[in-house]
């Protein structure tokens, strides 16, 4: 399950910067000397029926890497690059998405994320972001999504943080604006409620509940909101047009950490509620259309380095 849930890229700096900087979002939990941080993702989605008649598929892959350094002891700035590749297989159906609307698309993101600490219990951060997302073929000149994420979380305990925040992009002909919540709740030694704060399959936001079984191996299930948009091949059956995707990932993992600074997370889930849109270059609607529910798996290599 690719990592684009809702907000997209719009979270995804952001949840990388977090992911990085510990497993706490307090001041005494932040590292202390610059970290890097990279990864790499595959991921299938099977066979999927459409209401207009026809299935699809998708596979793809991700990459990114991060780095966060500390400015002053309150002020630690980073930078996160990151690429999505996705490869859609349509067939048979209705006419719109018979002739298969898009095909390759492609995701370059980067983002400067901004935390500062003004006390102990208190974190701020603001993430500016930008992404090219296009189908192969498209002008990447018309392909960029900008703007920025900004929120404010506070550590009630060791075992409790929560956190509000605003999101604000400008998204191919369409400007969307978001709330969200950050909780961290550490209910006992093993079991933790959490916003799904790395990269990979799951994508980051929603909420995940997870069991530490020992020091190498975790298990958790969760969910998210996922919705994004492209531009679409200048020379395809829509020339220019935006092709959307949106689904509710419902998911399970399993995660084996051989080192104190790798780990490797098996995913397995079902996209609900998922809904493809063909758009022309302006925004207009040409046409949608619902599918199935969609079995996915896929596996995160993610290390520290």
């Amino acid at each position: 399950m690719p990592c684009h849930s809702l907000p997209s890229v719009r979270h995804a700096v952001l949840l990388i910067a977090l992911a990085s900087a510990g497993p706490a979002i307090a001041q005494r939990d932040l590292p202390s000397g610059t970290v890097v941080s990279g990864g790499v993702s595959a991921y299938h989605q099977f066979d999927t029926d459409r209401d207009g008649g026809g299935d699809f598929n998708v596979t793809g892959a991700l990459g990114s890497i991060d780095v966060l350094h500390p400015f002053s002891p309150q002020l630690r700035v980073g930078l996160s690059l990151r690429y999505d590749y996705e490869n859609w297989d349509f067939s048979g159906g209705s006419q719109t998405f018979a002739r298969g609307p898009w095909d390759d698309v492609n995701r370059v993101g980067t983002g400067i994320p901004f935390l500062y600490t003004p006390s102990p219990d208190w974190l701020v951060a603001f993430v500016p972001t930008a992404q090219w997302a296009f189908e192969s073929g498209a002008s990447t000149g018309d392909a960029l999504i900008a703007g920025a994420t900004l929120f404010a979380a506070k550590t009630f305990s060791p075992d409790l943080t929560l956190g509000l925040g605003v999101g604000a992009f400008d998204e191919l002909e369409e400007t969307r604006a978001f709330p969200f919540v950050v909780v961290r709740w550490q209910i006992n030694e093993r079991l933790l409620l959490a916003n799904p704060f790395r990269a990979g399959p799951a994508g980051g936001a929603g909420l995940e509940l997870s069991y530490r079984a020992d020091d190498a191996w975790e298990f958790a299930a969760g969910g998210t909101w996922r919705s994004y948009r492209f531009r679409l091949d200048r020379d395809g059956p829509y020339p220019g047009g935006i092709g959307e995707s949106r689904s509710v990932p419902l998911f399970a993992r399993a995660s084996w950490a051989p080192t104190k600074d790798t780990r490797v997370d098996f995913h397995a889930g079902v996209l609900v509620g998922g809904k493809l849109k063909v758009m022309d270059r302006d925004g207009n609607d040409i046409a949608s259309e619902g599918y199935d529910a969609a079995p996915m798996v896929g596996i995160t290599w993610r290390t520290r380095l």
